[in-house]
């Protein structure tokens, strides 16, 4: 809540007299958040919908990182860029839909983590993952092609239509066949 909060007033650029009261609200958020579950979600971040932290304790990701739709971020995780401080947008992970980063994993760099991909426990990725690719160690190497479903739970999922079609490129096989159907039609 205090992300999206946060995040809509850095996008609806609000008048400057608004700005000068909701700024110093917006930073007493963030800073409350921050001590109480040591998470750090800057507003600059893109993060889409689903977003599931399922423990507090030390998250922290870039103010440029960009993340997709139902993804998973555990314990631990530190997502950034490579260099020092004021390096541009590109030099940070793009993080696709349906991911899921295990405790203590690290993605830091221009990557591109795809869609449906899963990050396991103490991975240090700085290079590219396929998707439905699971990594694994330091350097995260490609282990297996079998992807997040397993893990990745939201509401809808069955029904979601991009998934599906997701796991018949990935396993062979959909979810939900009928919703693979409508989608064919």
């Amino acid at each position: 809540m205090s992300y999206r909060f946060r995040r809509w007033i850095l996008i609806a650029r609000p008048p400057k007299p608004v700005r000068m009261i909701l700024n110093p609200l917006c930073t007493l958020v963030q800073i409350c958040t921050l001590i109480l579950t040591n998470i750090e979600l800057p507003a600059t971040a893109e993060i889409g919908p689903g977003l599931y932290i399922p423990h507090t304790g030390y998250i922290v990701l870039g103010g440029r990182v960009r993340i997709g739709s139902n993804c998973t971020l555990t314990q631990g995780v530190t997502i950034g860029h490579a260099g020092g401080g004021g390096k541009s947008a590109e030099l940070n992970p793009v993080i696709g839909n349906r991911v899921y980063i295990g405790p203590s994993a690290v993605i830091i760099g221009p990557v591109a983590i795809a869609d449906d991909a899963l990050i396991g426990a103490g991975a240090i990725v700085i290079s590219s993952v396929p998707s439905g690719g699971v990594v694994v160690g330091n350097p995260a190497r490609l282990v297996s092609s079998r992807g997040s479903f397993d893990l990745i739970t939201y509401a809808g999922m069955e029904q979601d239509a991009e998934r599906n079609l997701a796991l018949i490129a990935i396993r062979g096989q959909p979810a939900n066949p009928a919703v693979v159907a409508e989608v064919a039609r």
